[in-house]
């Protein structure tokens, strides 16, 4: 794995280790679009067939499109672990050649069945890809890299939707001659992308020795039943597969809602596609400013609220509309010019924005969190949920349109759904609420700035130690950690009627003075020591107590107790300038004087390196905090 630059996320499309597959996977998804939605525009617009109706054309290209994830994304994902990533991410493009190949001759010859056949196959086509993408990144990017990564791979993405949709309107729109040239614009782009491809770096294979399973249906099965080993990532997926039925619902309508709702032209439809991927584009992107480039799922509430808003009021704006029987479609300037059509491009907009905050740390989530010998295939896994969401979402969406249901009612069904699905996921991992709310205080209440965060290991057992200054340090040393941190912490600050709630739900572990109440102590120790023995991290603060003074208290040998038995790595960090915030003790009590130092706060965190096991002694400790203590604050 590379180590970090600072050029920021742009930068990575300069190095040779992103650049190729960023373009080779931009190219594959914008010809994807192009081949779709001119095939799309040819049987809504141009084409009148009987056993194939404009209102359910993109429902069928949608499925037939989708149908190969649930059959080849197990075997993807085999193929994606055991064989070199780079080879096989060539192999796809030729295959995409051969097919694209068999799709100019089937707009030649306006045969429907045959660019069918095409869509399908072009499915298969990113079925064999998807699991080659997302296990690629965490092989070449740091943890500190991967949500600028996948913002750029899903903007990337989304870029390439609009550019492709864009093409293949505008091709198809220029009369006969449309079909031939979106033919020849599918062959080239097929072509361009196995040139690129031949740049991307090696990519050993991570489980070279794996068996492959042909059987599809018991290799599904066990993808799926891998994937639920780990419940943080398989809840992940879940959460994934979700936003994907909900965009599929939407983007499967546009020429549709385009014509019927909003009475425009093939124009208005592309133009809804520009602005639905721009705001998704712009949503991922923003994750890496929102995170610090940090895998920060704390945003994914926040994108499933606007989700669930913005999507709505898109129902309740177009609920009335409808296109007047033999009026003439609406251009471009037209539709702009109807001040009501303002408020639906600013719904879409919004909406696709919260979709790219919502679905990007979880990408990232799962890349960072799952075993890498099992990665392709726990993203296989993803991609068979994903598609039959799909499915269920174009059935749905079809039952409903034939019951008689407008497509601005789907809409709304679709937007109350989300509330209910996304609440079940954020009930089955409270961890997205946890991290929202470490989100919010750092950014809202306090200006917090980091140095030295890359000590704080990504995986494996270890404990963090840190000074206490406030009641709200567990809160700031957890959005700063890339996987969640269990605290051990004083029980009266773990009782406290404002942030107790939050300290159970972290799960945090309640500890009592030994003589106090010998048995919460013990049982405090024994929990601890279950945490590491699981692999976790676990957060102490050696003091014992808050400060009152604002200085370092001598460190207690309780840490001693734990490493005794678990002899793990400790990393030692220091809090600067909370005392005297919000929530320290500066006159006795928090927030006493709320606002003594403003309305921001502004508080640093350094992290030092890991100590072995057989280096630490608390006197030992003590210096190291007060060293990072004595650095200038970040």
């Amino acid at each position: 794995m590379s180590q970090p630059h600072d050029s920021g996320q742009f930068g990575l499309l300069k190095q040779r280790r992103f650049g190729p597959f960023f373009w080779t996977q931009f190219l594959g998804a914008g010809n994807d679009n192009l081949f779709k939605f001119a095939f799309t525009v040819l049987v809504t617009y141009q084409l009148q067939l009987s056993w194939l109706k404009p209102e359910m054309a993109g429902l069928v290209i949608g499925a037939l499109f989708i149908l190969p994830f649930v059959v080849l994304s197990a075997s993807a994902g085999q193929w994606a672990d055991k064989y070199d990533k780079a080879t096989i991410m060539r192999s796809i493009k030729l295959l995409e050649i051969a097919i694209m190949g068999l799709a100019a001759w089937g707009f030649f010859t306006l045969t429907v069945p045959i660019l069918l056949l095409c869509v399908f196959l072009m499915g298969v086509h990113s079925t064999l890809f998807g699991p080659v993408k997302y296990a690629y990144l965490p092989q070449h990017l740091s943890p500190a890299e991967l949500t600028g990564g996948n913002g750029m791979v899903e903007m990337g993405t989304f870029v390439s939707i609009l550019l492709g949709n864009l093409t293949g309107g505008l091709l198809m729109s220029l009369g006969p001659q449309g079909a031939h040239y979106t033919a020849l614009a599918c062959l080239g782009v097929a072509v361009l992308g196995w040139w690129v491809s031949r740049s991307i770096p090696p990519s050993p294979s991570s489980a070279p020795n794996l068996q492959i399973n042909w059987n599809p249906v018991s290799e599904t099965w066990r993808n799926l039943q891998l994937a639920y080993q780990y419940p943080s990532v398989f809840r992940s997926l879940l959460g994934i597969s979700w936003m994907w039925f909900f965009g599929a619902v939407f983007l499967s309508q546009f020429p549709s809602f385009a014509r019927d709702v909003l009475g425009g032209d093939t124009h208005v439809a592309s133009l809804l596609l520009v602005v639905f991927s721009i705001g998704i584009a712009v949503g991922s992107l923003w994750c890496e400013r929102l995170s610090h480039r940090h895998v920060e799922i704390g945003l994914v509430p926040i994108g499933a609220v606007g989700m669930t808003v913005f999507a709505f009021d898109l129902y309740q704006t177009t609920a009335g509309m409808h296109r007047q029987p033999g009026a003439d479609l609406l251009t471009v300037t037209a539709f702009v010019a109807d001040h009501r059509h303002w408020r639906v491009m600013a719904d879409l907009s919004l909406l696709a924005f919260s979709a790219g905050l919502y679905s990007v740390p979880m990408y990232a989530l799962i890349q960072l969190r799952a075993q890498p010998s099992h990665r392709a295939r726990i993203i296989a896994a993803n991609n068979i949920l994903n598609a039959l969401f799909m499915i269920v979402s174009s059935l749905g969406a079809g039952a409903m349109l034939s019951a008689g249901f407008s497509i601005s009612e789907v809409f709304g069904a679709t937007a109350l759904l989300n509330v209910l699905v996304v609440g079940y996921v954020f009930w089955l991992m409270p961890e997205y609420i946890i991290r929202l709310i470490m989100l919010l205080v750092t950014r809202l209440v306090y200006r917090l700035k980091v140095r030295g965060d890359e000590h704080i290991p990504t995986d494996g057992a270890a404990i963090l130690v840190c000074n206490h200054v406030s009641f709200v340090d567990a809160v700031i040393l957890g959005v700063i950690s890339p996987r969640p941190m269990v605290f051990l912490m004083d029980h009266r600050i773990f009782k406290n009627p404002v942030l107790g709630w939050f300290f159970r739900l972290c799960k945090a572990i309640p500890i009592a003075p030994q003589k106090e109440d010998p048995e919460a102590y013990e049982r405090a120790f024994e929990r601890a020591r279950q945490v590491l023995q699981e692999g976790d991290l676990l957060c102490l603060f050696p003091e014992g107590a808050i400060t009152r003074d604002g200085q370092l208290q001598p460190f207690k040998g309780g840490i001693m107790k734990i490493l005794e038995t678990h002899p793990v790595p400790v990393v030692p960090a220091a809090l600067h300038n909370l005392w005297g915030s919000y929530f320290s003790r500066i006159d006795g009590a928090a927030m006493s004087k709320p606002f003594r130092r403003g309305l921001f706060n502004r508080v640093g965190l350094v992290v030092g390196e890991a100590l072995p096991a057989a280096e630490v002694s608390p006197e030992r400790l003590q210096d190291e905090v007060r060293d990072l203590l004595a650095q200038p604050s970040p």
